[in-house]
């Protein structure tokens, strides 16, 4: 199969690879037909990490189903499916837990919890910038999609990573409607943070960037003012009499 490898740094070609194929019975082969180039993959494509050549990038992947282990129940050939980049097991004590980035049994590295695809220190894992993907614990990490997948598959693979990673910070912030949130970058997780936020808030959205070109998103009533009068020595004035404030901040810039 042909596949984006990483032969060093600023230096990826498309190559040869041995196809994937299915290896343990709750192994899943997916062909795939969609995948994103995460801002992350510039930490390894650049050098900055300690990513082996050799090996296959992409861990937002997206595809119809091909070849199923015979230890696979819910997931069928032909299914169309968004694999998530965090490879879980389901059944350790942090997947159970809902803490599937920090599985305990997917990586072989002791001294590591936590797995994805064509990703450094994640694993041995190839990643889905190629033609097929095998997909370990096939029906705890394949997401089945609807009947309009084909259709929308650019949209669906969106939920392989770029708008959970989003959403899931605006969670682990405690956003709540009303709130006034800042969002730093404004790329492709800053602006889905920007969207889960305003999905829950009736603010509107505010957009600017500084001397940098660094970008901002910002929800929160467009007339209102920051104070300049005494009530900003007291945090907790400003935020009673003026909203406008932010109660919390997501970082997204990777």
């Amino acid at each position: 199969m042909k596949a984006v490898v990483y032969n060093g740094p600023r230096d990826v070609i498309v190559k040869d690879m041995p196809d994937a194929k299915i290896e343990r019975p709750t192994d899943v082969l997916v062909k795939i037909t969609s995948t994103n180039i995460c801002g992350s993959d510039l930490h390894m494509y650049e050098g900055r990490t300690d990513f082996e050549k050799g090996r296959i990038f992409g861990h937002e992947n997206l595809g119809e189903v091909v070849e199923i282990g015979n230890a696979v129940d819910r997931i069928k050939v032909g299914d169309m499916v968004c694999v998530p980049f965090n490879i879980g097991c389901g059944f350790c004590r942090n997947c159970e837990a809902g803490l599937t980035a920090f599985c305990l049994t997917t990586n072989p590295d002791p001294n590591m919890a936590g797995a994805a695809y064509g990703f450094a220190d994640m694993g041995p894992y190839p990643g889905g910038q190629a033609e097929y993907l095998r997909v370990p614990y096939g029906d705890f990490n394949c997401l089945r999609l609807p009947e309009d997948a084909r259709e929308k598959e650019h949209d669906y693979v969106m939920v392989a990573d770029i708008f959970p990673t989003g959403w899931h910070a605006t969670e682990l912030a405690g956003v709540k409607v009303g709130d006034s949130v800042v969002v730093y970058g404004s790329g492709p997780v800053g602006l889905m943070s920007a969207t889960a936020v305003n999905s829950s808030s009736p603010s509107p959205i505010r957009r600017g960037a500084d001397k940098s070109g660094s970008s901002t998103q910002r929800v929160r009533p467009q007339k209102e003012q920051l104070p300049s009068d005494q009530n900003c020595t007291r945090q907790g004035k400003i935020h009673e009499h003026h909203p406008s404030v932010a109660q919390s901040s997501l970082e997204s810039v990777g």
